[in-house]
């Protein structure tokens, strides 16, 4: 299952990748916000971030403006690896190398169709292990306070 959570600014952008994924098959929670009133992107945020970090779902989707405040508010929750992608390498990197959980997009920067494409290439790239294990390992150590270098 797949969360999905925006902001009013990512509000047409989440609603075209509903309809994609839904298409697909894919079973999705959405989180909100449901219309284009202005609403505060870390509730969404915390709400999708939840899901994700509890293991209701397995991947997250955000969208704001710019994705950028919406992946700073879902990081603070623990366990999540957010990530802002506009570009294809992005998408697939962050997925090999980070393990991020859930991906972040921007409403006011990327198109519809765009945004189609990173979520397809994120959802169906797995992630490595060897040194990005290591290395996503000392992220979680750092998010438990566990002083590393």
């Amino acid at each position: 299952m797949i969360a999905l959570g925006c902001d009013h600014a990512g509000f047409e952008l989440k609603e075209a990748i509903k309809e994609h994924l839904s298409n697909k098959g894919i079973e999705i929670t959405d989180f909100g916000t449901y219309s284009t009133e202005s609403v505060d992107y870390p509730i969404f945020a915390y709400k999708t971030a939840k899901a994700v970090a509890s293991g209701e779902c397995e991947y997250g989707i955000l969208c704001c403006g710019t994705g950028i405040g919406i992946s700073i508010a879902a990081n603070k929750v623990k366990g999540i690896r957010a990530a802002v992608c506009s570009e294809e390498f992005s998408a697939e990197m962050t997925r090999r190398h980070n393990d991020a959980n859930i991906l972040c997009l921007g409403g006011r920067i990327i198109s519809k169709e765009t945004a189609i494409k990173l979520v397809d290439i994120f959802l169906s790239t797995p992630s490595e292990s060897g040194n990005h294990k290591r290395r996503i390992d000392l992220i979680s150590d750092i998010e438990n306070n566990i002083e590393i270098g």
